[in-house]
Order: structure tokens, then C-alpha cells, then sequence
């Protein structure tokens, strides 16, 4: 009688916990179920504020979608971009060389390489709020074009270091900033590419003195970027609308790609950025003659430039020192990708 008794006390007490835990049960999920529909609203809202406002100019979009903070680190990521992917047969030993240099002297770098595939995906990605970017990307009407855009468009929106498929690293990245420079001071750097001393100057470069823009190095956002990739944009727009997109097939092949996305674009807007004393902080002139036979690097304003011995080491003229010197960061074998 006892032992029964105590069975029936011990189902009673089982069913009624059963109970009391069916109801914990339902009223947690009730809970999950509004903190999830509450979760969607706040997704909406965050999805809503992280649009810029539709009657924005493109600097505005580009300004609000990628601002600019001088004091945060450089982001530790090494990009590049080449028409094939390394497993593909026409990539070329000597880019894989350098590719391969890349990722080993800089360890606990994101080291990223981009097809023409992957590279249209991650522009669509990044900047399907500003429509009007992606247009002119997929406007453009020569790879080299895009291949130019691309580097502008991945800095702006990542930061780090872009790298040309053509170029080999000599030394690690950090190396590039002298000691007496803290890193919070400076939104980019880059090196001069051109400084010839010959006045038929013109058949080759775009520029007298001429910045590189086969290897930049730079923080998210920084206003320099957001003017190239406005300029692009409008210009390729422009393009588009007049009918005057295909480039001339002649000799001056190279110099038509600086003036619409290359070093004699992006050298004009750096002058523009450090005479425009508003965003630069110079009071003063700065013209080209500021940096020709530059042999030493030289902060101005928040940007590092480079010597031509940093990223265009062994070229033997325009005072470019050898591979061995200090000062070579990354030799660039100008393998003419445009062609």
C-alpha cells in the first residue's frame, strides 16, 4: 500500500512538472518568437540607414557609404586582380612568382586575387547602393580599364595595400613607413612612378612627374579615392552617353588609358587633394616641382610619398636606385598589361 501510494504521489508530481515545463516551453518560444520579429524591424531600419539618401550627390553617396578615419590602422589586406585565376595555364610563372611573395613577406595578411569574374562580383557587391558606380564599371569598355577602376573601388571600400599582378615585393609592407612617421598619420601611401628629365616626355607618360598607381597603399574612405572613383564614374557616364567609348587602336594607346582611369587621372587628383587646403590642410602651393629628384620620402599632409627608387627600383634612369637600396620596397616588371 505504501509503495503504491508512493508511485501515484511520483506520476501526479511528473505530470504536473511536465506541465509546468510545457508552459516555460511555450512562453520561451513566444519570447523567441517576438525578439525575432522585432530583430526584422531593427534589420530593416540598420539596412535603411546604411543607404545614403537618394537626392545625394555621388561624393555624398560614396562619403557616407566609406568614411574616412586618418587615425584607425591600415587594414592588413594585400589586393590584386589579373584577367585569370592562378590555376589557369595563361596566368604566367612570373606573376605567380610574385603573388606567391606577396603572401609569404607579409604573413597575417589578407591576401585576396581577383579574377574578371570575382572582381565584377565584389564591385556589385560593395557598391549596390550606389548603382551608378556599378553602371560605369560594367560600362568600361577594355579590361585594363576595369583593372584600373577596381584598385580605386577595393581601396575605397577595404582599404589596404593594391598590388598590380606584375609587381614583386622586396621588402614586407610595414617597412615602407619610416620610423619618425606614426601609421595615425597617415591615410595613404604611394610612390612616384615617372619623373623623366627628357622633353619628349610626353610620348610616354601622361604627366611630367607621374604618382604609381600599380601598388597604393591606403585607409578606407580616404577622400582621395572617393574623388578618382566620382571622377570615373562621371567621365565613363559621360562617355556612354555621347557614343565615345571604345579607345583608339594606335600608339598613344597607353596614354588615352592614363587620362580615363590611369596615373595621369589619379596624378591629378592627388595635386588637386594637396592644393585644395580644405581637405589637405596646405596653405601653399603644391606643384609638381615639389617632388621631382625626390630621394628620400616626404610626408605631406596625410599622405607618404615615396621615392621612385620604392616602387620602381633597377629601371636605370630618372635617379632610381637599385634593388638592393633601402629604400626599393617593390620592383614592378611593367609588363605592359594593358596591352
Amino acid at each position: 500500500m505504501l509503495v503504491s501510494n508512493n508511485a501515484k504521489k511520483e506520476a501526479e508530481f511528473l505530470k504536473k512538472f511536465e506541465k509546468v515545463t510545457l508552459k516555460l516551453l511555450e512562453s520561451q518560444n513566444e519570447k523567441i518568437a517576438k525578439l525575432m520579429k522585432q530583430n526584422q524591424v531593427l534589420e530593416k531600419k540598420i539596412d535603411h540607414l546604411s543607404r545614403p539618401p537618394p537626392e545625394a550627390s555621388l561624393r555624398e553617396k560614396l562619403a557616407f557609404s566609406f568614411p574616412y578615419d586618418q587615425t584607425r590602422k591600415f587594414p592588413a589586406y594585400i589586393w590584386q586582380t589579373w584577367k585569370w585565376g592562378l590555376n589557369d595555364d595563361r596566368f604566367g610563372d612570373s606573376f605567380k612568382e610574385g603573388e606567391m611573395q606577396w603572401a609569404i613577406k607579409n604573413p597575417g595578411f589578407v591576401h585576396e586575387l581577383f579574377n574578371d569574374d570575382t572582381s565584377s562580383a565584389i564591385v556589385h557587391h560593395l557598391y549596390m547602393n550606389i548603382p551608378e558606380i556599378v553602371e560605369a564599371y560594367d560600362l568600361l569598355p577594355a579590361v585594363i580599364l576595369k583593372m584600373d577602376f577596381f584598385r580605386y573601388l577595393i581601396l575605397l571600400a577595404k582599404g589596404g595595400v593594391y598590388a598590380d599582378v606584375d609587381t614583386y615585393p622586396l621588402q614586407p609592407v610595414p617597412n615602407w613607413i619610416p620610423e619618425n612617421v606614426s601609421p595615425n598619420e597617415i591615410g595613404m601611401v604611394v610612390g612616384i612612378e615617372a619623373d623623366p628629365d627628357t622633353p619628349k616626355w610626353r610620348l610616354m607618360y601622361a604627366r611630367r612627374l607621374q604618382f604609381a598607381q600599380y601598388v597604393i597603399q591606403a585607409k578606407p574612405g580616404h577622400p582621395i579615392l572617393r574623388e578618382i572613383v566620382a571622377k570615373i564614374t562621371e567621365n565613363t557616364l559621360r562617355k556612354a552617353e555621347q557614343g565615345s567609348m571604345e579607345l583608339p587602336d594606335s600608339k598613344t594607346k597607353h596614354i588615352d588609358i592614363m587620362q580615363w582611369t590611369g596615373a595621369g587621372l589619379w596624378t591629378d587628383v592627388i595635386f588637386t587633394y594637396f592644393n585644395d587646403y580644405v581637405q589637405s590642410g596646405i596653405y601653399s602651393k603644391i606643384t609638381w616641382k615639389d617632388f621631382t629628384k625626390l630621394d628620400i620620402p616626404k610626408f605631406v599632409s596625410d599622405i607618404l610619398v615615396l621615392p621612385i627608387t620604392s616602387f620602381s627600383p633597377g629601371v636605370g634612369s630618372m635617379g632610381a636606385g637599385g634593388e638592393d637600396h633601402p629604400l626599393a620596397f617593390v620592383k614592378h616588371s611593367f609588363g605592359k598589361l594593358w596591352q
